[in-house]
Protein backbone atom coordinates (compact mmCIF):
# COMPACT_ATOMS: atom_id res chain seq x y z
CA UNK A 1 0.00 0.00 0.00
CA UNK A 2 1.15 3.59 -0.29
CA UNK A 3 1.55 5.87 2.12
CA UNK A 4 -0.14 8.73 1.40
CA UNK A 5 -0.06 12.15 2.52
CA UNK A 6 -2.90 14.76 4.19
CA UNK A 7 -4.68 17.40 2.31
CA UNK A 8 -8.25 19.17 2.07
CA UNK A 9 -10.67 18.17 4.76
CA UNK A 10 -8.34 14.70 5.68
CA UNK A 11 -5.78 17.69 7.64
CA UNK A 12 -8.75 19.28 9.36
CA UNK A 13 -8.74 15.34 10.98
CA UNK A 14 -5.35 14.06 11.13
CA UNK A 15 -2.95 17.27 10.71
CA UNK A 16 -0.61 16.36 13.53
CA UNK A 17 -0.09 12.66 11.86
CA UNK A 18 -0.91 9.30 13.44
CA UNK A 19 -0.69 8.28 17.23
CA UNK A 20 2.66 5.02 16.64
CA UNK A 21 0.89 2.51 18.13
CA UNK A 22 -2.50 3.23 17.66
CA UNK A 23 -4.70 0.33 16.09
CA UNK A 24 -8.40 1.28 15.11
CA UNK A 25 -10.82 -1.75 14.79
CA UNK A 26 -13.39 -0.80 12.06
CA UNK A 27 -15.70 -2.16 10.48
CA UNK A 28 -18.69 -0.78 7.33
CA UNK A 29 -21.45 -2.63 9.12
CA UNK A 30 -22.33 -3.62 12.29
CA UNK A 31 -22.45 -6.94 13.88
CA UNK A 32 -19.32 -8.49 13.03
CA UNK A 33 -18.32 -8.83 16.13
CA UNK A 34 -15.83 -5.39 15.81
CA UNK A 35 -15.85 -5.13 19.51
CA UNK A 36 -15.29 -8.25 21.01
CA UNK A 37 -12.44 -8.36 18.48
CA UNK A 38 -11.06 -5.20 19.76
CA UNK A 39 -11.42 -6.62 23.73
CA UNK A 40 -9.57 -9.53 22.36
CA UNK A 41 -6.93 -8.11 21.19
CA UNK A 42 -6.17 -5.25 23.48
CA UNK A 43 -5.86 -8.78 26.11
CA UNK A 44 -3.28 -10.61 23.70
CA UNK A 45 -1.19 -7.36 23.50
CA UNK A 46 -1.22 -6.83 27.29
CA UNK A 47 -0.25 -10.19 27.85
CA UNK A 48 2.56 -10.02 25.07
CA UNK A 49 4.12 -7.20 27.80
CA UNK A 50 2.68 -4.20 26.29
CA UNK A 51 0.90 -1.29 28.04
CA UNK A 52 -2.63 -1.23 26.31
CA UNK A 53 -5.53 1.11 26.58
CA UNK A 54 -8.56 0.20 24.65
CA UNK A 55 -10.87 3.46 23.76
CA UNK A 56 -14.71 2.82 23.06
CA UNK A 57 -14.66 5.03 19.82
CA UNK A 58 -18.23 3.90 18.97
CA UNK A 59 -19.95 7.15 20.35
CA UNK A 60 -23.55 6.47 19.62
CA UNK A 61 -23.69 2.55 20.81
CA UNK A 62 -20.99 2.18 23.41
CA UNK A 63 -20.86 -1.30 25.09
CA UNK A 64 -17.05 -1.82 25.70
CA UNK A 65 -17.32 -1.74 29.31
CA UNK A 66 -20.80 -3.86 29.05
CA UNK A 67 -19.21 -6.69 27.68
CA UNK A 68 -16.26 -6.63 30.43
CA UNK A 69 -18.54 -5.88 33.22
CA UNK A 70 -17.36 -2.52 33.78
CA UNK A 71 -18.39 0.03 36.43
CA UNK A 72 -15.94 3.20 35.37
CA UNK A 73 -16.15 6.16 37.87
CA UNK A 74 -15.56 8.28 35.18
CA UNK A 75 -16.76 7.76 31.16
CA UNK A 76 -15.83 9.44 28.33
CA UNK A 77 -19.71 11.64 28.06
CA UNK A 78 -18.60 12.66 32.00
CA UNK A 79 -14.48 13.48 30.97
CA UNK A 80 -15.79 15.68 27.99
CA UNK A 81 -18.81 17.50 29.79
CA UNK A 82 -16.36 18.38 32.85
CA UNK A 83 -13.26 18.84 30.76
CA UNK A 84 -11.27 16.74 32.91
CA UNK A 85 -7.96 14.80 31.04
CA UNK A 86 -8.78 11.63 29.16
CA UNK A 87 -6.52 10.02 31.23
CA UNK A 88 -8.93 10.55 33.90
CA UNK A 89 -11.73 8.65 32.39
CA UNK A 90 -8.77 5.17 32.07
CA UNK A 91 -10.33 2.03 34.13
CA UNK A 92 -8.17 -1.04 34.51
CA UNK A 93 -10.16 -3.83 33.93
CA UNK A 94 -8.70 -7.36 35.55
CA UNK A 95 -7.66 -8.40 31.82
CA UNK A 96 -4.63 -6.37 31.81
CA UNK A 97 -5.36 -3.52 30.11
CA UNK A 98 -7.26 0.06 30.57
CA UNK A 99 -10.46 1.02 29.20
CA UNK A 100 -11.24 4.36 28.03
CA UNK A 101 -15.12 3.62 27.98
CA UNK A 102 -18.11 5.53 26.14
CA UNK A 103 -21.30 6.38 27.21
CA UNK A 104 -23.66 3.07 27.13
CA UNK A 105 -27.33 3.31 26.48
CA UNK A 106 -26.78 6.81 25.45
CA UNK A 107 -26.66 8.59 21.91
CA UNK A 108 -25.67 11.69 23.09
CA UNK A 109 -22.05 11.62 21.96
CA UNK A 110 -22.97 10.30 18.24
CA UNK A 111 -23.43 14.09 16.70
CA UNK A 112 -20.58 15.54 18.79
CA UNK A 113 -19.82 18.44 16.51
CA UNK A 114 -16.48 19.67 15.13
CA UNK A 115 -14.72 21.08 17.57
CA UNK A 116 -15.50 18.93 20.51
CA UNK A 117 -14.15 15.45 18.28
CA UNK A 118 -10.73 17.93 18.14
CA UNK A 119 -10.69 18.14 21.62
CA UNK A 120 -11.05 14.27 21.84
CA UNK A 121 -8.23 13.90 19.39
CA UNK A 122 -6.26 15.64 21.46
CA UNK A 123 -6.89 14.12 24.48
CA UNK A 124 -6.65 10.82 23.27
CA UNK A 125 -3.34 11.77 21.80
CA UNK A 126 -2.02 12.77 25.21
CA UNK A 127 -3.34 9.60 26.20
CA UNK A 128 -1.39 7.93 24.25
CA UNK A 129 1.89 8.72 25.45
CA UNK A 130 1.26 6.99 28.35
CA UNK A 131 1.04 3.24 26.48
CA UNK A 132 2.53 1.21 24.49
CA UNK A 133 -0.36 0.11 22.38
CA UNK A 134 -3.45 2.26 21.39
CA UNK A 135 -6.86 0.17 20.64
CA UNK A 136 -9.70 2.49 19.30
CA UNK A 137 -12.94 0.08 18.93
CA UNK A 138 -14.70 2.34 16.41
CA UNK A 139 -18.39 2.70 15.33
CA UNK A 140 -20.01 0.97 12.37
CA UNK A 141 -20.00 2.90 9.33
CA UNK A 142 -18.45 5.67 7.61
CA UNK A 143 -19.73 8.82 9.76
CA UNK A 144 -16.97 11.96 10.34
CA UNK A 145 -16.17 10.20 13.94
CA UNK A 146 -15.24 7.04 12.67
CA UNK A 147 -13.07 8.55 9.70
CA UNK A 148 -11.59 11.44 11.96
CA UNK A 149 -10.37 8.73 14.70
CA UNK A 150 -9.33 6.27 11.76
CA UNK A 151 -7.09 9.06 10.85
CA UNK A 152 -5.82 9.28 14.14
CA UNK A 153 -4.19 5.70 13.60
CA UNK A 154 -1.40 4.36 11.77
CA UNK A 155 -3.25 1.05 11.40
CA UNK A 156 -6.78 -0.17 10.77
CA UNK A 157 -7.64 -3.55 10.74
CA UNK A 158 -11.53 -3.85 8.66
CA UNK A 159 -13.20 -6.59 10.58
CA UNK A 160 -15.23 -8.39 7.67
CA UNK A 161 -16.81 -11.88 7.68
CA UNK A 162 -18.67 -13.58 4.14
CA UNK A 163 -21.91 -11.75 4.18
CA UNK A 164 -22.11 -9.90 0.86
CA UNK A 165 -23.53 -6.63 2.92
CA UNK A 166 -20.71 -6.87 5.16
CA UNK A 167 -17.95 -7.17 2.51
CA UNK A 168 -19.49 -4.30 0.80
CA UNK A 169 -19.58 -1.61 3.47
CA UNK A 170 -16.17 -2.61 4.26
CA UNK A 171 -15.16 -2.07 1.12
CA UNK A 172 -17.20 1.46 1.29
CA UNK A 173 -15.26 2.11 4.40
CA UNK A 174 -11.81 1.37 2.68
CA UNK A 175 -13.04 3.53 -0.32
CA UNK A 176 -14.11 6.53 2.12
CA UNK A 177 -10.09 6.17 3.91
CA UNK A 178 -8.61 6.17 0.58
CA UNK A 179 -11.04 9.41 -0.37
CA UNK A 180 -9.84 11.13 2.33
CA UNK A 181 -6.41 10.25 1.95
CA UNK A 182 -6.13 8.93 5.50
CA UNK A 183 -2.49 7.95 6.47
CA UNK A 184 -3.71 4.64 8.17
CA UNK A 185 -2.93 1.64 6.55
CA UNK A 186 -4.95 -0.80 6.14
CA UNK A 187 -5.54 -4.16 6.85
CA UNK A 188 -8.17 -7.03 6.59
CA UNK A 189 -9.30 -9.51 9.55
CA UNK A 190 -11.95 -11.91 8.27
CA UNK A 191 -13.96 -12.56 11.53
CA UNK A 192 -16.28 -16.31 12.21
CA UNK A 193 -14.89 -17.69 9.23
CA UNK A 194 -16.08 -21.49 9.13
CA UNK A 195 -12.30 -22.19 8.44
CA UNK A 196 -9.14 -21.26 7.26
CA UNK A 197 -10.11 -21.87 3.50
CA UNK A 198 -13.43 -19.69 3.65
CA UNK A 199 -11.60 -17.17 5.43
CA UNK A 200 -8.99 -16.88 2.50
CA UNK A 201 -11.92 -16.75 0.10
CA UNK A 202 -13.80 -13.62 1.87
CA UNK A 203 -10.40 -11.94 2.01
CA UNK A 204 -10.28 -12.79 -1.50
CA UNK A 205 -13.69 -11.04 -2.69
CA UNK A 206 -13.02 -7.86 -0.61
CA UNK A 207 -8.71 -7.58 -1.99
CA UNK A 208 -10.00 -8.10 -5.88
CA UNK A 209 -13.08 -5.36 -4.91
CA UNK A 210 -10.60 -3.07 -4.06
CA UNK A 211 -7.60 -4.15 -6.19
CA UNK A 212 -10.13 -3.69 -9.10
CA UNK A 213 -11.44 -0.22 -7.98
CA UNK A 214 -9.41 1.30 -5.55
CA UNK A 215 -5.83 0.17 -6.80
CA UNK A 216 -5.08 -0.78 -3.37
CA UNK A 217 -3.72 -4.08 -2.45
CA UNK A 218 -5.06 -4.67 1.35
CA UNK A 219 -3.32 -7.35 3.23
CA UNK A 220 -4.88 -10.16 5.05
CA UNK A 221 -3.45 -10.00 8.91
CA UNK A 222 -5.89 -12.52 10.13
CA UNK A 223 -8.53 -15.03 10.12
CA UNK A 224 -10.69 -15.57 13.35
CA UNK A 225 -11.99 -18.97 13.17
CA UNK A 226 -15.97 -19.73 14.29
CA UNK A 227 -16.17 -20.52 17.69
CA UNK A 228 -19.32 -21.08 20.23
CA UNK A 229 -17.20 -20.03 23.08
CA UNK A 230 -16.77 -16.18 21.72
CA UNK A 231 -21.16 -15.46 22.28
CA UNK A 232 -20.80 -17.61 25.50
CA UNK A 233 -17.86 -15.03 27.07
CA UNK A 234 -19.99 -12.01 25.96
CA UNK A 235 -22.55 -13.30 27.65
CA UNK A 236 -20.74 -14.03 30.80
CA UNK A 237 -19.13 -10.30 30.50
CA UNK A 238 -15.54 -11.80 30.53
CA UNK A 239 -12.53 -11.64 27.93
CA UNK A 240 -12.36 -14.84 25.91
CA UNK A 241 -8.79 -15.15 26.50
CA UNK A 242 -9.75 -15.28 30.13
CA UNK A 243 -12.59 -17.73 30.13
CA UNK A 244 -11.42 -19.83 27.60
CA UNK A 245 -7.76 -19.76 26.94
CA UNK A 246 -6.69 -22.18 23.92
CA UNK A 247 -9.86 -22.22 22.63
CA UNK A 248 -10.14 -21.58 18.77
CA UNK A 249 -10.68 -17.74 18.26
CA UNK A 250 -8.60 -17.50 21.50
CA UNK A 251 -5.33 -19.05 19.60
CA UNK A 252 -6.52 -16.64 16.30
CA UNK A 253 -6.71 -14.00 18.02
CA UNK A 254 -3.41 -14.50 19.43
CA UNK A 255 -1.82 -15.28 16.26
CA UNK A 256 -2.90 -12.18 15.12
CA UNK A 257 -1.75 -10.17 17.77
CA UNK A 258 2.04 -11.10 16.88
CA UNK A 259 1.52 -9.58 13.92
CA UNK A 260 0.44 -6.52 14.99
CA UNK A 261 4.28 -4.91 16.39
CA UNK A 262 5.17 -6.67 12.57
CA UNK A 263 3.57 -3.39 10.83
CA UNK A 264 5.69 -0.17 10.41
CA UNK A 265 3.45 1.84 12.62
CA UNK A 266 5.58 4.75 12.60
Amino acid sequence: MNEQGLSGTAATRADAGTIAGAVAIASGKGGVGKTWLAISLAQALARNGERVVLFDGDLGLANVDIQLGLTPAIDLGTALERQLPLARAATPCAAGFDVIAGRSGSGGLANMPLHRLAVLTAGLREVATQYDRVIIDLGAGIDRPVRMMAALCATALVVANDEPTTLTDAYALIKMLTADQAPCRVGIVVNSAQDVIQGQQTYATLAKACNNFLKLDPPLLGIIRRDPKVKEAIRAQSPLLTRHPGTTAALDVEALAGQIPLINLT
